[in-house]
């Protein structure tokens, strides 16, 4: 059984797996709070903007923007998770949607784990000619 390009889809899902395992590994989760919500220019109705600030575990404060729910006001407390190697550029409010974000790296990478692993069998039994 040929599996064409079966080597490049393993890594096309393994890839990232791999990747969103080590995030989900060094992910922190801190408090924080929303500190301003702000208009867009011409102030359209549907365009606000949240900024939410946290301190990292050794006090730093860190600022980020991030679409939230209407409900969302200042002064409303939050979750945050980040990555403390990068905290400016990972930061994220924890459960936003219907899940959090630990939980959303955890499918994706449960999902494209299993994806590459199946396509690594696929691709060994074309080698190899068989499971012996």
């Amino acid at each position: 059984m040929e599996v064409p390009g079966a080597g490049y889809v393993v890594l096309l899902f393994g890839v990232p797996a791999w990747r969103c395992a080590r995030r989900l590994v060094r992910v922190v989760r801190a408090e924080g709070e929303c500190v301003r919500v702000e208009s867009e220019p011409y102030h359209r109705s549907d365009a606000r903007r949240h900024v939410f600030a946290f301190r990292t575990a050794d006090g730093t404060r860190v600022e980020f923007e991030e679409p939230a729910a209407w409900s969302t006001a200042r002064g409303s407390p939050v979750t945050v998770t980040y990555d403390p190697r990068d905290p400016q550029g990972t930061a994220t409010v924890a459960g936003r949607g219907s899940w959090s974000p630990v939980l959303q790296a955890a499918a994706l990478v449960a999902g494209c784990g299993a994806a590459a692993l199946g396509f690594a069998i696929l691709l060994y039994v074309e080698i190899h000619g068989g499971l012996r």
